[in-house]
Order: structure tokens, then C-alpha cells, then sequence
């Protein structure tokens, strides 16, 4: 069993309350748009860091982080990537690989919404956890986390950080 915490979109922002938020995480992943290598290693430094890079990252980001992350963990695979689109309206670029082998977990983040659902066409729980920093145009800092059990999702929080500005 692996509690995960999942944001996206700090652009660079770090809140103190991330501490407090993924203190009992196993593990803290990241749908880009990370912002500095800087606040990568502060993560890095919480705990166990899953993450890739986003549209506004620069290179320093783009060489330590990959565009899109596949991997299995307590038998949940998963894949994440930044600009994915969502069930219904995938981005093109990821579209022949998730219908090609869909993960049983996507997330994606780039839109600053947060979104949860099941995509019964794929058999596929697509996540994006919203934005946690104060740059877009969403009104609430969100974050999300989860249990991956054996093959399980559950136990979904969603939290809200704090208003945007």
C-alpha cells in the first residue's frame, strides 16, 4: 500500500502547508509545470519524487524530468504527462498511446482544473489535481491524494490549499 500526494502547476510556488499536506505520503508526484529545479529538490527532499516536465519548464527541468512518465506500483499502472487532454477530449499526442495500451491510472495536469473520472471507453481512472500555485486563472489551489492497494485506487482527497492570489 503507497499514499500518494499529486499536484500540478506550482509554477515555481512553494507552500509551507505542501509539508503538512504530504506528511503521511509514501510518495509525491508532479504533473508539471514545476517551475525550478529549485523547487523540485524541495520536494525531492519530503520524500520520494515522481515528475514530469511541463510547458512552461525550461531546460534545466526538461533534462531532470521526462514528458511523460510510465510505470508500475502496487500493481496500478500508471501514466502521467502534463498536456493530456482529458476522457472525451485527449490530446493528440497521447491519444494512440492511451488506446493502444491505456494505464489502468492517467493523470495529466496543464489545465488548472481539477478533474476526476473514470473513462469506461479505457478502463482508465484520468486525474488532474488542478493547480497548486498562483499563476493561471483558477481560483483555488488544489492538490490530491490517494492509496494505490494491489491493483487498488482509493481513498481520494481532494485539498484545497488556499484561494489563488
Amino acid at each position: 500500500m503507497k499514499k500518494i500526494g499529486l499536484l500540478s502547476d506550482t509554477h515555481s510556488h512553494w507552500d509551507e502547508k505542501f509539508e503538512t499536506y504530504f506528511a503521511l505520503c509514501d510518495e509525491i508526484w508532479h504533473a508539471g509545470d514545476i517551475g525550478s529545479l529549485t523547487l523540485a529538490c524541495r520536494f525531492e527532499a519530503l520524500k520520494p519524487f515522481r515528475a514530469v516536465y511541463g510547458n512552461i519548464d525550461d531546460a534545466a527541468v526538461r533534462q531532470a524530468y521526462p514528458h511523460t512518465l510510465r510505470f508500475t506500483l502496487e500493481n496500478v499502472d500508471v501514466m502521467i504527462t502534463h498536456i493530456g487532454g482529458y476522457p472525451g477530449r485527449y490530446d493528440p499526442a497521447v491519444l494512440p498511446q492511451l488506446r493502444a495500451n491505456p494505464p489502468k491510472l492517467f493523470i495529466a495536469g496543464h489545465s488548472h482544473i481539477l478533474k476526476v473520472m473514470y473513462d469506461k471507453k479505457l478502463e482508465c481512472l484520468y486525474m488532474n489535481p488542478g493547480a497548486a500555485g498562483k499563476y493561471g486563472f483558477h481560483q483555488v489551489r488544489t492538490l490530491l491524494r490517494f492509496v494505490l492497494d494491489d491493483g487498488n485506487i482509493r481513498d481520494l482527497e481532494v485539498i484545497e490549499i488556499g484561494k489563488q492570489g
